[in-house]
């Protein structure tokens, strides 16, 4: 007679792993659940209203930019890419482009200069230099409508603020429309974007500045380093990922600008100061040309993006590469 006895090791080998590890296992992956379930519920509300509000009006604007539509109803008289051959061929959203080249110009070459060198000033031993922060971060947190006011006020024609003390000093042929004349609103507009913003990338430089370690610099004297040569070779290259995110925002501010200018010259005199985003605004809600007005916001993101992808494939790479090296770091 033939046996079917099997050995013990064999026998426990075809039974499994015993019972305990099966419920450590079925724990762990019932933990993994509730973590993702936890997770995705604590998301969930955000990617909603990111689906709502972002998501969805995007889509929808990129599919009313191939319609002519007034706004009511839904778009129906399909005009293919007649809108965006249209915007091309418009000079005022041709000199929209210009005049945002512009501003990202001069915010690069004086507004940000300039914010470094009040981080620098403020970032010494100054008595009352709390208060001087305070001071020039102030303007920042004013709104743009209110900031838009106040300088409608203070550049008014003849009887404005900066038309009286020019006077009063001697130099009332200097003052005059500042608004409504072409040849100086765009220098005016971007005045009042310095006071108003530099205070926010003056913040960020003096944060970038308080995390250089003080014993380099004080290496750096001890050698024999004056003060421009301690900047440049110590302090810039440490400040230089602050410098990048400052340059990334001033320019996406720039391309987007819009609620300053609406505030203060709604894009006038005849389009000297409108920006992409009065343009569109000006067709989509004055002219009820909505599918022309789903075009200039299409261009106007595809520039945003562009730049965006751009510049953090090569400027912010080296950051972003080390900022992933030092988590795998702490991982380990």
């Amino acid at each position: 007679m033939t046996s079917t006895y099997l050995p013990d090791k064999q026998a426990g080998r075809d039974a499994g792993p015993p019972a305990p590890a099966v419920r450590r296992d079925r724990g762990r992956a019932r933990r993994r659940r509730l973590n993702w379930l936890t997770a995705t519920g604590f998301q969930l509300p955000a990617l909603v209203l990111f689906m709502g509000l972002v998501l969805l009006p995007m889509l929808f604007a990129l599919y009313a930019a191939f319609f002519r539509w007034g706004g009511f109803g839904m778009p129906s008289d399909y005009v293919g890419g007649e809108n965006f051959t249209r915007l091309f061929q418009d000079e005022v959203f041709l000199g929209d482009l210009w005049r945002c080249l512009v501003l990202v110009v001069l915010s690069l070459v004086v507004q940000l200069p300039f914010a470094l060198a009040m981080a620098v000033l403020l970032n010494q031993r100054l008595r009352g230099r709390a208060v001087y922060r305070m001071l020039f971060f102030a303007p920042y947190v004013l709104s743009e409508a209110i900031t838009g006011i106040l300088f409608g006020m203070i550049f008014a024609p003849d009887d404005g603020f900066a038309d009286q003390i020019l006077g009063k000093v001697g130099l009332d042929g200097l003052g005059g429309e500042w608004f409504a004349d072409p040849s100086t609103v765009m220098a005016t507009l971007f005045l009042v974007m310095t006071w108003k913003y530099f205070g926010f990338h003056m913040m960020l430089y003096l944060a970038g500045l308080q995390a250089v370690p003080r014993e380099l610099t004080e290496a750096a004297l001890i050698d024999g380093a004056g003060p421009w040569q301690r900047f440049r070779n110590v302090t810039l290259p440490l400040l230089a990922p602050t410098l990048r995110i400052s340059v990334f925002l001033s320019v996406i501010g720039a391309i987007q600008l819009f609620d300053l200018v609406w505030v203060t010259t709604a894009g006038g005199p005849d389009h000297h100061s409108e920006t992409m985003a009065v343009t569109m605004f000006q067709y989509g809600f004055k002219r009820y040309q909505v599918g022309y007005a789903s075009a200039i916001s299409v261009v106007m993101f595809a520039i945003s993006l562009v730049f965006a992808l751009a510049y953090q494939r090569f400027v912010l790479r080296r950051d972003l590469e080390g900022a992933t090296t030092t988590m795998r770091g702490d991982g380990k």
